[in-house]
């Protein structure tokens, strides 16, 4: 009996033992499960917060609300010379530049001499010119000997008319030799010149084709230039151009005879006018459109490059506007915050138009009566990154 009771003993306590080895076993497996049960019902949206009590009264509701907008449009402009104005200088000889009288901003007359220039090219044809000449005037003498001889009968009519054809030829020579001078750029007196002094001048000058102001400068002295080269290009300033860029988003309204009020801060003075030009193509790579005005400018007092502020004036038009106290910057989009309810708010990109006073308009994005944080969207998308790294 002792030894049945001891062995009943044993096997329990065995049963007992192994029941809480299982135990302490299946404990540390459900803790994990535990554990990951309540990381999953920490995780968040990343686009998402949610407000903390203390937070709470730096957040303003609101939402976007129709309004009529006057359309004011701010662009950056500059002042620009008028490109029916301009004239690009050059030789019309190949030569080399001896001489350089004029600099970029000087006011220059038609007819001032810009450069002084030595070329081949000019001396060549004036070298063709005298010996056109010569041939001519011995042509002319050869016509009156052969009328001399004719009325003596000793030469036919045959001989006189091969020589009045051949005085006619080398007539034809000297006049040809006289203009392609013209064209290499002599002036006639310098042309007499030469037929009177029967000398050749290898100088050339180039001179100012319009009264005008030096805005380039693009040769130096002793460059070899060719007809094909611009050496200055000159202006006529009385009047210039007034430019700007538009984005294009916001040239739909952009038209010819548009009302347009520029401030030019290096003059402290306000000009208004209408458009001139819109252009009819949008820029690859500002995606701009470009528009002018043209202004009077007999003083010469705006400048080319001269900065602007331009404002462009549209007729009144009914939008969806939101405070732009409500835009968020996140990257290179314009953001709101959007109400989800129970203080817990969406973060949402939204298309822009122009800003009129403390509004922007909407483009997209966003409807009539969405609620959405006017105030305090700085501090809510902070809370959001913070939440975003604390649940990585």
């Amino acid at each position: 009996m002792k030894r049945n009771a001891l062995k009943w003993a044993l096997v329990a306590g065995l049963a007992v033992l192994l029941a809480g080895c299982k135990k302490s076993e299946a404990e540390p497996a459900a803790a994990p499960e535990k554990k990951a049960a309540e990381s999953h019902g920490s995780n968040q949206d990343p686009q998402e917060v949610k407000v903390a009590e203390g937070l709470r009264k730096d957040i303003t509701m609101g939402a976007p609300e129709w309004a009529e907008v006057s359309g004011r449009l701010m662009v950056a402009g500059r002042v620009e010379a008028d490109e029916t104005r301009l004239e690009r200088v050059g030789s019309p000889v190949t030569g080399r530049i001896a001489e350089l009288r004029a600099v970029e901003g000087q006011t220059v007359k038609k007819g001032d001499v810009l450069a002084l220039m030595n070329s081949t090219e000019l001396s060549e044809g004036q070298f063709a010119y005298l010996r056109a000449m010569s041939q001519a005037q011995q042509a002319e003498r050869a016509v009156g000997r052969a009328k001399q001889l004719v009325d003596a009968g000793v030469i036919g009519t045959a001989e006189l008319q091969r020589r009045e054809a051949d005085f006619g030829q080398a007539a034809a020579e000297v006049k040809t030799w006289r203009e392609r001078l013209r064209v290499l750029g002599m002036p006639d007196e310098a042309v007499a010149r030469v037929e009177s002094t029967k000398t050749v001048d290898s100088r050339t000058q180039v001179t100012a084709s319009i009264d005008g102001v030096v805005l380039e400068r693009k040769a130096t002295q002793g460059q070899v230039v060719q007809p094909a080269d611009a050496l200055y290009v000159l202006a006529d300033l009385t009047r210039v151009w007034l430019v700007a860029d538009v984005p294009e988003q916001e040239s739909r309204t952009l038209r010819v005879g548009k009302t347009l009020e520029a401030s030019i801060p290096a003059l402290e003075r306000t000009v208004r006018g209408k458009l001139t030009f819109v252009s009819a193509t949008v820029n690859v790579e500002t995606h701009t459109v470009r528009v002018r005005m043209d202004l009077e400018n007999p003083r010469l007092e705006y400048k080319p490059s001269m900065l602007a502020d331009i404002r462009l004036e549209e007729k009144p038009e009914r939008r969806l506007v939101i405070p732009t106290t409500a835009v968020v910057r996140e990257g290179n989009d314009d953001c709101v915050f959007v109400d989800l309810g129970g203080w817990t708010f969406g973060i949402r990109r939204v298309t822009l138009g122009g800003e009129f006073g403390e509004k922007r308009v909407v483009e997209a994005g966003l409807k009539e009566g969405e609620r959405i944080a006017v105030k305090g969207g700085f501090h809510l998308n902070t809370e959001r990154k913070r939440a975003s790294l604390q649940s990585e």
